[in-house]
């Protein structure tokens, strides 16, 4: 695709998400009206890529309410410990994820409570031959750009078992929209900038544990989008090995810091001390701080930023933010074996 066309095409993607997040509420109460639920006592996501992301983000959103571990499933096999009493969310957007099916048929052997949410394709096939709960959202757009439907359903499914009670999510989704669209533009404006500093750079996204899944999220989209290289770590773990790496690091990185309110107090010392001693090393360093009055709006406004961020450096890199040329080619070779 010309790379234009492709910006053009990618920026309508982003700039929908704040009214694809409000849909997305909507999407997720009407389905679980008539979802057939069962007393669970623990939960598996399974799901890849932009499709398995949303679990991830959502899990940091209900760490403290969930009254069950969440354990994510990104392969094609199944953890022992999976029986009727699991909780199974199957996630695909195509539906075709192969990863995705296959731990799902394992999954049904072993009689798990399995939803699916999915935009159609074999997942929704099976959900319907084998009457499972399913929530359809949207298709036909990359799967990365359907975060905003994709990622609050899981929400709704962890709800409808009864795992999250007294929660005030579809409000606080809601919040969460309206925040992103009214301040679309300086989100804007701000991505920008922050893009400016990082591009030709190894960047490095440091934050606390409990946001990990918004910074996998953020990582994904410069991969994808902008087709450049990134990692990330958390806070403590990275002081306890990453640190040490330090010593030999090139001089292209520039590290963003994310932070949030919710970051133990030892965290945000272990942050300053981070600081001091890899500063010397690093091209630029980056504080990012979240903004929202909820940990569900400063969840999504790190998503929608990060997702802008990444839209500003494809521009930076003159890429094509859609392309995925590479990750075709892979699955044509897979599909031969």
């Amino acid at each position: 695709m010309d790379q234009k066309k492709a910006m053009a095409e990618m920026e309508a993607y982003i700039q929908k998400f704040p009214e694809n997040l409000l849909h997305a509420v909507e999407i997720g109460k009407k389905a679980i009206e008539n979802f057939k639920s069962a007393k669970v006592n623990k939960v598996a996501i399974v799901g890849l890529g932009g499709s398995g992301i949303g679990g991830k983000v959502i899990s940091d959103i209900v760490w403290d309410l969930c009254q069950a571990p969440i354990h994510f499933v990104q392969d094609y096999e199944i953890p022992a410990w999976v029986d009727e009493q699991t909780l199974f969310i199957a996630v695909s957007y195509s539906g075709n994820t192969e990863e995705t099916l296959s731990a799902l048929d394992l999954a049904l052997a072993k009689n798990a409570s399995v939803t699916c949410i999915t935009s159609g394709g074999k997942l929704a096939e099976i959900a319907a031959a084998k009457n499972l709960n399913c929530i359809t959202i949207p298709g036909g757009q990359p799967p990365r750009t359907s975060f905003g439907f994709n990622a609050a359903q899981n929400l709704f499914v962890l709800d409808a078992f009864g795992l999250i009670p007294n929660s005030d999510y579809p409000n606080q989704l809601i919040a969460a929209g309206e925040l992103l669209r009214e301040n679309q533009e300086k989100i804007k404006e701000e991505a920008r900038e922050i893009a400016k500093k990082i591009a030709g750079s190894l960047p490095v996204i440091y934050s606390s544990n409990r946001i990990e899944g918004s910074v996998v999220r953020l990582r994904q989209q410069i991969n994808e989008n902008a087709k450049q290289l990134c990692w990330h770590h958390v806070l403590p773990e990275m002081n306890h090995n990453e640190l040490v790496g330090w010593a030999g690091a090139p001089n292209n990185i520039a590290v963003i810091f994310i932070h949030s309110p919710e970051d133990h107090p030892k965290t945000v010392k272990r942050q300053m001390l981070t600081v001091d001693i890899i500063k010397k090393h690093a091209r630029n360093i980056i504080d990012l701080h979240p903004r929202g009055e909820s940990r569900i709006e400063r969840i999504y406004w790190l998503i929608h930023f990060g997702d802008w961020i990444s839209y500003y450096l494809a521009e930076l890199n003159r890429v094509d933010p859609i392309e995925i040329g590479v990750i075709d080619y892979f699955k044509a070779e897979l599909g031969k074996s």
